[in-house]
């Protein structure tokens, strides 16, 4: 356990509350970084006693009853915020604050905490730091930055919210619109992160992280039934998740797409992928980033081996992504594509312009090496390879690109 992070020593089912407890107290004091502070005190305490005490009947409010408490003290402590002493006092005589909209406690966070005054890239990261459960490396690796860089953006986040006094006011039905593609942003970001964990000490696939993702999408198609992008994550995540069992060999390593066994995956999430799919088709309208993605998948999922996958339309989709987001993210899997249909050396040129945005990120790396392997350039293959192993952190997938490179003549 990390003195940093005590939340660790704690179930997961008690780590969900985190995320309340840090949003209660910064809505009370007006002030994150006291909120963090005391909400990691808290779950210290917690970690300390309940071992040996037991845990309470309600570990919610007593974490948030502590977490208040240890934000008194400090703020009495500090003896700078005189204007807070009289609502501290008066805390234990505060009414419930209004659900809003949202039933669900940590899906009305996320929309709480994905404020519009913030810039979308830095409500998507402070989210995730406070509500979604990732630490600051996992968030610095998901947007392609220096950790340094990520704990930056933060910072400054945070210091945003104090100096405008941005509310943490919980949303109504009329907010919600203006904040979902914040919220979907911060649920797909999850998922990834839950899909191929890219920590060292975390198992490869963390379901923890994708079930709670996919269910808080759920919740979300179901306040925004007609936002098509909310059902083209919901699709893209279910056909994703639809092929977990086959994604993690019995010796734990990454099985590719080509090599799963497709009878293990999960027909029942497909079939349910494919019809949102095909209703969003359907309306008509402009397919948007998650909805491109989805179909994308849904293509995948369709072929009954990687020798039927219809990579012409595979392709087309990329093209249309590319329109819309023109991340070298999608520059590199539409390079994937390139090399099924116009052969490796096409691709890899592709490939290699996007050298000096992905020179950090393993995949670019992963990606290099097998496309020199299916040209021969075998040391070059083993150069990458080696590159790609040492910047990656999935357990999995090193054993992957491991036996990969030791196959190479």
């Amino acid at each position: 356990m990390s003195a940093a992070d005590p939340r660790e020593a704690i179930t997961r089912a008690h780590y969900e509350e985190w995320a309340r407890v840090v949003a209660s107290l910064t809505r009370r004091f007006g002030d994150l970084d006291i909120a963090e502070e005391a909400a990691a005190e808290a779950f210290a305490t917690a970690v300390e006693r309940w071992p040996a005490e037991g845990v309470p009947p309600n570990p919610g409010a007593w974490l948030t009853t502590t977490a208040n408490r240890k934000a008194i003290d400090r703020i009495r402590r500090e003896n700078k915020r005189d204007d807070k002493q009289a609502e501290a006092q008066m805390l234990d005589a505060d009414s419930p604050e209004p659900l809003g909209a949202i039933d669900d406690d940590r899906l009305r966070l996320i929309f709480t905490c994905c404020h519009p005054a913030l810039a979308m890239e830095t409500r998507v990261a402070l989210t995730l730091r406070m509500v979604g459960g990732l630490t600051v490396p996992e968030i610095a690796r998901a947007f392609l930055v220096q950790e340094t860089a990520m704990g930056r953006r933060i910072t400054r986040a945070k210091a945003k919210i104090k100096a405008a006094r941005i509310p943490y006011r919980v949303p109504s039905a009329d907010d919600l619109p203006a904040r979902v593609s914040g919220v979907l942003a911060v649920l797909f970001l999850v998922f990834n992160e839950g899909y191929l964990a890219t920590g060292p000490d975390t198992n490869p696939v963390r379901l923890d992280l994708t079930a709670e993702a996919i269910r808080l999408t759920r919740l979300i198609r179901a306040l925004l039934p007609d936002d098509g992008e909310v059902a083209g994550l919901l699709a893209l995540m279910l056909l994703t998740e639809a092929r977990r069992t086959a994604r993690i060999s019995a010796t734990g390593e990454l099985v590719t797409l080509d090599e799963q066994d497709r009878g293990a995956w999960d027909a029942a999430l497909i079939a349910e992928g494919h019809r949102l799919v095909r209703e969003r088709l359907a309306a008509g309208v402009a397919p948007g980033r998650y909805q491109i993605l989805a179909a994308i998948n849904a293509v995948h999922t369709s072929a009954r081996d990687i020798r039927h996958t219809d990579w012409s339309q595979v392709l087309a989709l990329y093209d249309q992504l590319v329109r819309l987001d023109a991340s070298p993210i999608v520059a590199l899997n539409r390079a994937i594509a390139v090399a099924e249909l116009d052969g490796p050396e096409v691709a890899l040129a592709a490939v290699d312009r996007l050298e000096d945005k992905l020179a950090g990120y393993h995949a670019y790396h992963a990606t290099r090496a097998d496309l020199l392997r299916r040209m021969g350039r075998s040391q070059k293959s083993r150069a990458a390879y080696d590159k790609a192993i040492e910047l990656a952190g999935n357990t999995a997938e090193i054993a992957y690109l491991t036996r990969r490179r030791d196959q190479l003549g």
